[in-house]
């Protein structure tokens, strides 16, 4: 198991860390969490549409990096390290138009320094609607 104090993380607490700041706008809220992966899902809805009623690219982005950079930083000793995004890439494969979309982040590579994380976006029926990693920077907290 790779979180801090080998024990999984608290699903309610993190969607209420967020509740301020942007994963509270878009919606966002933790659902589940294994040995290496943690999940999020997102609502596809006015907040997270394009103009044309698809979801937005970066709405999945958001998505992508907060469920990535949350897991990141439970696999870490809060009173001396976070994590913070280096770099993100995303293959945007299918529109959703309604429903949920669910971020998936499994760790490939839990560096001193550095992590990378691994994520998939599935709609409610299951289909792969985005592909994404991410790098980030493990840092001191000041």
């Amino acid at each position: 198991m790779i979180w801090f104090g080998n024990t999984k993380p608290d699903l309610a607490a993190m969607t209420t860390i967020g509740a301020a700041s942007m994963p509270g706008l878009l919606g966002i809220e933790f659902v589940d969490a294994g040995d290496d992966w943690l999940s999020a899902r997102m609502p596809v809805d006015h907040r997270t549409h394009q103009p044309f009623g698809r979801l937005h690219g970066g709405a999945s982005v958001a998505l992508a990096e907060t469920v990535a950079s949350v897991g990141g930083a439970m696999t870490l000793d809060p009173s001396k390290q976070v994590t913070v995004g280096m770099e993100i890439n995303a293959n945007h494969i299918r529109p959703v138009m309604s429903g949920h979309v669910t971020a998936t982040a499994k760790a490939e590579s839990l560096g001193r320094t550095t992590q990378i994380w691994t994520i998939r976006i599935i709609d409610d029926a299951g289909k792969l609607i985005c592909l994404s990693r991410i790098t980030l920077a493990v840092i001191a907290v000041a």
